[in-house]
């Protein structure tokens, strides 16, 4: 089997989680046997992960808006197409049908974009979330023009279904791969202060800088004056560097190239996400870094199951506070959330388990394709309809470019 990945940006591992999610897929297929492709209308950036020569996946660099890709994705001819966020099902979904008609058509979500949307807006606003939005009806149409959507977190999967009464057949749970926790790890004794990770791109971890700044780092430096909290996220902005503050415990660190081993240096790692949607990447690094994590329930969210967790879960900033510094001095409470960290990694996301069920649903998908897509009436109406209009907007911009050419 052949399959082709289209990614919104180049994977950065080394910058977020949704960089390690790719490199999950790949692995996933790889191993199976299949030969991976990967493509991008994105620019490489100087933190790209070298596809090619680290993993032996072919690149290649695709453009918007450019009839020749059909030529080139039918000479390649993949079996599977991957889409990386509903964007980039918009921009190539109909393309990809029109070259490749029985090539089966896969969305990853990364997360569920408009649940983030909604949370984003409600914290601005002091209401309930309003899901059905306008990214909503564009992310609920890319996953009925596709085949099947991977969709990362078991709470998104049940979201769906509740509020949005998608067909089962179209969503398939797979979730991070994690490898084997914690070992060798460093003891209580010799991790010291706090930490905060995630790219400052990421909304969601650049409000919770913010957060913690404002209300929880002065209650908990009030009690513990000696800890620190460092920041590290790829992408640091000047707003963010401004917050700097030494004197108060406060240290804007910038990019880590090993998110893992740094957090293995830390006692404990904050995540006071306010908002934000799918699984968090800091805190499965924090499992592997055998770093308990003091959380909110935004940020365990499609976490731990029915597993514990490990410590209390609040939103509220002085409650917050509050188990993190009973955490950071006791040693016992420490030991006990470190292991409930381990537990939820090794049952509940071990790379074993999840890295060859992705090869084994493509294909089950792939033998059922012509009943799936029959049974998928709302899918056929989509595509017929509003993949038309993304397609003339699309041939209009690649006319007027070709027309300023000529001039």
């Amino acid at each position: 089997m052949k399959a082709l990945i289209i990614g919104k940006i180049w994977p950065e591992p080394t910058s977020s989680a949704a960089g390690k999610r790719t490199l999950d897929i790949v692995r996933a297929l790889q191993e199976a046997g299949w030969e991976v492709h990967f493509a991008s209308a994105a620019k490489s950036g100087e933190h790209s992960f070298e596809l090619d020569t680290q993993l032996g996946v072919a690149s290649h660099q695709i453009e918007l808006n450019r009839s020749s890709f059909e030529r080139w994705i039918a000479t390649l001819a993949p079996d599977v197409v991957i889409f990386d966020r509903y964007m980039t099902e918009e921009q190539f979904g109909w393309r990809v049908e029109n070259a490749l008609p029985q090539a089966l058509r896969i969305l990853d979500t990364s997360d569920l974009h408009f649940l983030r949307e909604a949370r984003k807006q409600a914290l601005r606003t002091q209401k309930p979330p309003q899901l059905h939005n306008g990214v909503a009806l564009r992310e609920i149409a890319s996953i009925y023009r596709c085949d099947l959507t991977l969709v990362i977190s078991e709470n998104e999967l049940e979201l769906l279904d509740a509020e949005f009464a998608l067909p089962s057949e179209l969503l398939a749970y797979w979730p991070y791969c994690l490898p084997e926790p914690g070992l060798p790890s460093p003891s209580y004794s010799d991790r010291h202060d706090f930490a905060m990770i995630g790219s400052f791109l990421h909304e969601p971890n650049w409000d919770a800088v913010r957060f913690c700044r404002e209300t929880i780092w002065p209650e908990i430096r009030r009690r513990l004056p000696q800890a620190n909290l460092h920041i590290y996220g790829s992408y640091t902005p000047e707003k963010a560097r401004q917050l700097h503050n030494p004197g108060s415990g406060f240290h804007i660190c910038g990019r880590t190239k090993d998110a893992t081993e740094t957090l293995k240096r830390h006692r404990l790692n904050l995540a006071p996400l306010r908002f934000g949607a799918g699984l968090k990447g800091k805190l499965t690094d924090a499992f592997l870094a055998g770093t308990p994590s003091v959380a909110s329930p935004i940020a365990i969210e499609g976490l731990p199951g029915s597993l514990p967790w490990g410590s209390p879960i609040h939103d509220d900033p002085t409650l917050f506070a509050e188990v993190a510094v009973e955490l950071y001095q006791s040693e016992p409470l420490w030991r006990q959330a470190q292991e409930c960290g381990y537990e939820i990694a090794r049952q509940r996301f071990h790379e074993k388990t999840w890295l060859k069920r992705l090869p084994t649903m493509l294909g089950q998908a792939k033998q059922s394709l012509g009943e799936r897509r029959q049974r998928n009436f709302t899918g056929q109406m989509l595509r017929h309809h509003q993949h038309r209009s993304t397609e003339f907007m699309s041939r209009w911009i690649e006319t007027k470019r070709l027309l300023s050419e000529k001039e």
